[in-house]
């Protein structure tokens, strides 16, 4: 079974994404959302196998409308990697697991 990835929010945003020491992917998703359900499995797989080279986190838009707006965050589901604090990509649109994985190949170590 794959595990759980970390939940996020406005609070700990600072602490878990833009001071982490490896390229982190923010999951901006909400529970109503039917692709943002779709992608969730892929997240976990991508997070199983590539724990390694980059961090796999969520934030709930709902619960944390702030950081979501901070980033510009329109539609979703939209994932941010952050490398060194700023933004290093933007993937907006659930993909299936393989596509996720080309996109993030500069990332997965």
């Amino acid at each position: 079974m794959p595990m759980a990835l970390k939940n996020v929010t406005d609070d700990s945003f600072e602490q878990d994404v833009l001071k982490s020491d490896k390229p982190v992917l923010v999951d901006f998703w909400a529970a109503w959302c039917g692709p943002c359900r779709q992608l969730a499995p892929s997240l976990e797989a991508i997070a199983t196998e590539h724990g390694e080279g980059i961090e796999i986190v969520k934030l709930n838009i709902d619960e944390n409308p702030a950081t979501a707006a901070k980033y510009g965050v329109m539609s979703i589901p939209t994932m941010n990697v952050y490398v060194g604090g700023e933004v290093a990509t933007t993937i907006v649109g659930a993909k299936p697991k393989a596509a996720l994985e080309r996109d993030l190949k500069h990332f997965l170590g």
